[in-house]
Formats: structure tokens, C-alpha cells, sequence
């Protein structure tokens, strides 16, 4: 694993505009960054990162199937009790997921150790399906990279096969996507996924969260009061189950991608019982609710929000000191431990790996850098190749 400089493209921004990439950049600085990339070999991509992310997700899985059957495990895990049930039947219905993301602590050497599961709202999906495998296209045309230059990233194509099979499980279904207002990284992303569902014969509109409403009858209404009966929301469950509406989710015949049951995996209490159902897996780090005794035996650990998104309230703790943290809203849930694996360091950058899957295979990975040891919704995306 190696991180290479490379000049950037001359006009890369002018066709970043040009295909609607407008969050390169965020709030003055580099959000995309292309004047190095990381390279891999094919056995490092096959066996210590592909390989594990398929492992891990079916543990994951098997974690979502334990859980949903104890009603103190889903409290332990903060899911309201109102919701135990719906988050059971989405599981038992086997309701159709999309995606997700794990992202891992790698160097390049030895086994990858998961950090968290990004199973419900993950970003960074525009850039890592289309833009990256752009950029090496257009760098091996202009002779900057080797023609046996490759990248793990099949994302795209898996969307839209994903989207394909979503279709025929809804036919003639309209699928409404939505986000926050304010955001324009998470509109780029919700942009890209209605591209790939129309690219799948799918009929899309969009409806921001904020705007969509409430009828009579309890059902979700999009801005022209039709009812909305299949939903990509990139909007958190732990938020949505929340809200003044929360109590109409499960009786207002809505569908909802990605499904209840992901509720269990979008926390970090899956951590804690990742490691109770498989201790000491190669890809695995100790990870405990904050008070349990066997926590003590950490002395370098994370401390985590129960919910968290982007590094927010995450701190790193050494010997009872804390040498890193970050701000965020988070928290009131409660925390977890879990060992600390210290990010790869090249130069001044910490580097984290996200690998991604579609329809419960992996699907490519995405490179996360940034002058802190905790990744964060501002920290650099970088390309990779494998050679």
C-alpha cells in the first residue's frame, strides 16, 4: 500500500462542474484531492480487504438476527421499544437492502480491523462509484498511469443491477429519494443514486425530508400531495424514529430504503456485540459498552456515541488521557470502548479504507485522509489503483 503523488488534471474542475461534482470543494478547502493516490496490490484488495468485508457483513448480519429476537438487546442498542417489533418483522420479511460501507484501520499489512458499520446513511458514494474511476480512466488516456492500472470499484454497475432487481420486486413503483435541505453533499449523493435507479428503468422524484407531509390518513405525501409509497431516505432511522412523526413510519404503508431492520446495524453497540458473538476474529477489534467491567482492560481505546455520524464526539484515550477528540451533537444515548487501531500514517496523513457492498457483496473501496487521527465529514477523498 503506497501513497504516490501525481500531477492533477488541468482542467479537472471545470469538469467536476460539468458532471455535477459541486461538493469538491467544501467551505474553502479540498474536499476531492487528486495530487496523490494510493496504490494496492491485487492480494491486498482480494484477501485483506474483499474477502473480510464479505465475512464481516454476514457476521453483521447474524448479529441483526440475534438482536431482533431479544427485546433488552434492542434497548441495549437504543432502539425505542414502539419500533421493536416493525424492526423484527423488516427483518424477518427480509425487507431489500441497498448498500452500505465498513470502514477499516489498514496499512497494508496484516489483517484490516473494522472500525464501524456505515449501514444506513453512508456518503461518499458519487465520488467513490463514478468520479474516482473517471479520473483513472482519463490518467491512463493521458499516459499519467500505467495501462495495467486498475481499481477495485464495480459500485456503479452493482447499483444499477441492485436497482434492476428493486424494480421487478415493485413494478411500475415510483421511488422517491430524499435528504435534508442544506446539504450539498448528501443532494450529489442522493443525485446519483436517482440516476441509478433511472439507469434501472425506475421512475424517481425527489422530495426534500423537510418537505414532505402528513395526510389524514397518516401517509407520507411528497410537494405535489401524492403519497409516497417507496422512499430512499438519507436521513438517519435513529432520527426519524424520533421525530413528531415517527409514530406514523410503520403505519403509513411506506417502503423504505434502506429498511427498519438497519436500525441494529447503524449504531455502535454492533461493535460491542460483534466481538461478544466473535471473539478475537483476525478482523475485529475488543469493543465494550462504557461501564462494563471488561472495559477496564483497555488502556488505549475510542470512545464512541452509541449513535454518531462523520468522527462526531469520538475521542481517542490513552492511559486515562484524552489525545484527540471531536465536537458533534451526539451522545445522549450513551458510549462504547473499543481498542484502538491506530490509523496508517503517511506523512502528515491518517488514512482510513471504506469498503463498500450492494445486495450484500463488496463492491470497491473509497480512501479517506486528514491531517487528524479521527476522519471526519471535511477529510479528503483520495483515488486508488491496484497494479
Amino acid at each position: 500500500m503506497l501513497r504516490i503523488p501525481i500531477s492533477e488534471r488541468r482542467d479537472w474542475r471545470k469538469t467536476a462542474v460539468e458532471y455535477g461534482f459541486h461538493f469538491h470543494t467544501l467551505y474553502g478547502e479540498p474536499y476531492w484531492d487528486e495530487s496523490a493516490y494510493y496504490q494496492f496490490s491485487l492480494q491486498q484488495i482480494e484477501n485483506d480487504l474483499e474477502d473480510p468485508t464479505a465475512e464481516l457483513h454476514q457476521m453483521c448480519l447474524d448479529v441483526v438476527d440475534h438482536v431482533v429476537r431479544d427485546a433488552q438487546l434492542l434497548r441495549c442498542f437504543q432502539i425505542p421499544d414502539a419500533f421493536h417489533d416493525a424492526v423484527a418483522r423488516s427483518w424477518y420479511e427480509r425487507e431489500p437492502s441497498l448498500y452500505s460501507r465498513l470502514d477499516f484501520v489498514y496499512d497494508g499489512q496484516g489483517p484490516a480491523k473494522l472500525l464501524e458499520n456505515n449501514a444506513d446513511t453512508p456518503t461518499s458514494l458519487y465520488e467513490t462509484g463514478f468520479w474516482q474511476w473517471f479520473w483513472l480512466t482519463q490518467q491512463v488516456d493521458r499516459n499519467q498511469l500505467n495501462r495495467g492500472a486498475d481499481q477495485f470499484n464495480s459500485l456503479q454497475d452493482q447499483l444499477v443491477l441492485r436497482f434492476q432487481q428493486l424494480r421487478l420486486r415493485n413494478p411500475g413503483q415510483r421511488l422517491h429519494f430524499a435528504c435534508c435541505q442544506d446539504t450539498v453533499e448528501d443532494r450529489g449523493t442522493v443525485q446519483y443514486l436517482q440516476d441509478c435507479a433511472e439507469q434501472a428503468g425506475i421512475t424517481t422524484a425527489f422530495v426534500y425530508v423537510e418537505e414532505i407531509g402528513l395526510d389524514a390518513r397518516g401517509r407520507f405525501l411528497d410537494t405535489h400531495n401524492q403519497p409516497i409509497r417507496w422512499l430512499f431516505k438519507l436521513y438517519p432511522w435513529e432520527f426519524m424514529q424520533r421525530e413528531a412523526y415517527g409514530p406514523h413510519i410503520v403505519s403509513s404503508g411506506t417502503r423504505f430504503l434502506e429498511p427498519l431492520w438497519k436500525t441494529v446495524l447503524s449504531n455502535k453497540a454492533l461493535l460491542v456485540m460483534l466481538w461478544k458473538l466473535f471473539p478475537g476474529h483476525p478482523n475485529l477489534l475488543p469493543a465494550f459498552f462504557e461501564g462494563d467491567p471488561d472495559a477496564a482492560m483497555l488502556r488505549h481505546y475510542v470512545r464512541k456515541p452509541i449513535y454518531s455520524r462523520e468522527g462526531a464526539n469520538i475521542s481517542i484515550v490513552r492511559d486515562g488521557a484524552e489525545i484527540a477528540t471531536a465536537p458533534g451533537p451526539y451522545g445522549a444515548e450513551g458510549y462504547i470502548v473499543q481498542a484502538c487501531a491506530p490509523l496508517p500514517r503517511f506523512g502528515e496523513n491518517y488514512t482510513l479504507i471504506g469498503s463498500w457492498l450492494v445486495n450484500d457483496k463488496p463492491a470497491g473501496i473509497s480512501v479517506r485522509e486528514d491531517a487528524s487521527p479521527i476522519t471526519q465529514d471535511l477529510s479528503r477523498f483520495l483515488p486508488h489503483i491496484i497494479l
